[in-house]
């Protein structure tokens, strides 16, 4: 008997079955004790709802706009590194999933499928996110290549300038692609759907930076490369040369104080994500959805403030829109689709938070998305 899928719990139990163990817990996982990582869902659990009847529920949408481009609901696809190793051309199958859908994509500069492979199908919403690396070249390179590609917003991540440890990550001994230990092969021989569609692509590495960085051309180069060009003397005045070498729509991801998000501001970023990297960097950080409040009283009404960590359902997208955010995104939901069933898993993903949001918007009382406000929220 075939599963019935209602839920994004029952996409990741069956990624759970279908990934291999070190790329399934590379997703499913956060940083240290992981307390921030579980809390980033469980704070979302105690914001309740208030429940309005016999209101007019008819004719509703979820059409809206974030950063000024239409969406067909206030979410975007979230950047996730290694996308392409929780299913064989991940990215692709990803971006395909949300044009359909309506929503924008967001490519992660650690992602397998390259910008130049993602942007022949992708929609219009093409979103590239980017790491300042060392090598300023190089980085410059990446916001060329992206304007070429056709991406129509740039997404700073701010927050990873040196790396939380992730406790998974190391006894694994995550690459990509996995390296031929006894165990991994052991694992692996469990998992002939992944391996039967990973023999039937060339994309097995980190596509954007293979083949474009100085001196880095194989497995051996590239591990030793990226160790040592993640940037921690980033800074504001980098955030200005970015800005200046882009010049289009810049959101800055990964504000989680309200005197970062000042800094946003004052940096003319058109947008902020309110995230604290899914719980993969500071453990012991404020949730996302904690967070938000504070800083949407502080610039909200100056530059639009997104959000994302711990979203599961279409619930969590309405509770984050409640509290002022304009736009969420989606890591793990969708993480745990493509794992699951490939593109359609991703759909699916999709599908099962809109149905969600739409159905709760309308238990609260309201037919328009543009509407949604903190008094949905039981205080």
């Amino acid at each position: 008997m075939s599963t019935v899928i209602t839920c994004i719990e029952d996409l990741r139990v069956l990624a759970e079955r279908r990934v291999p163990r070190m790329f399934y817990d590379y997703a499913d996982s956060g940083s240290w004790t992981e307390s921030t990582y579980r809390a980033n869902t469980t704070d979302f659990a105690k914001i309740k709802f208030r429940q309005r009847v016999a209101v007019n529920m008819d004719n509703r949408t979820l059409a809206t706009t974030m950063i000024g481009q239409p969406v067909s609901m206030p979410m975007a696809i979230a950047p996730t590194g290694m996308t392409g190793m929780q299913h064989a051309d991940g990215e692709i199958l990803a971006a395909r999933a949300a044009a359909k859908a309506g929503i924008p994509f967001t490519l992660s500069t650690m992602s397998i499928c390259s910008l130049e492979d993602v942007a022949e199908h992708a929609g219009s919403s093409f979103w590239f996110q980017l790491y300042v690396m060392r090598d300023r070249e190089f980085t410059g390179n990446l916001i060329d290549r992206a304007k070429k590609a056709g991406c129509s917003a740039l997404v700073l991540t701010l927050d990873l300038q040196i790396l939380g440890q992730r406790h998974k990550d190391l006894k694994n001994g995550l690459s990509a692609p996995p390296k031929p230990t006894l165990a991994n092969l052991i694992n692996l021989a469990t998992k002939l759907r992944w391996c039967k569609a990973m023999l039937g692509t060339r994309r097995r590495t980190f596509g954007n930076i293979v083949g474009h960085a100085k001196g880095v051309d194989d497995m051996s180069s590239l591990s030793s490369w990226t160790a040592d060009q993640f940037d921690a003397s980033l800074s504001w005045d980098d955030v200005a040369w970015i800005k200046d070498r882009w010049g289009g729509k810049l959101i800055l991801k990964g504000i989680i104080d309200p005197v970062d998000a000042e800094l946003a501001v004052k940096s003319g970023a058109d947008a902020l994500i309110v995230s604290n990297h899914g719980g993969r960097q500071l453990d012991g950080a404020l949730t996302a959805i904690e967070a938000l409040p504070p800083i949407v009283d502080a610039v909200g009404s100056r530059i639009e403030v997104h959000m994302d960590s711990g979203i599961r359902s279409g619930q969590d997208v309405l509770k984050a829109i409640a509290l002022g955010a304009k736009g969420t995104y989606i890591g793990r939901a969708f993480l745990y689709g493509l794992g699951a069933m490939g593109e359609e898993g991703v759909t699916t993903a999709i599908e099962i938070i809109r149905k969600e949001l739409d159905l709760t918007m309308a238990f609260c009382g309201l037919r328009d998305i543009n509407l949604v406000d903190g008094k949905i929220i039981a205080r």
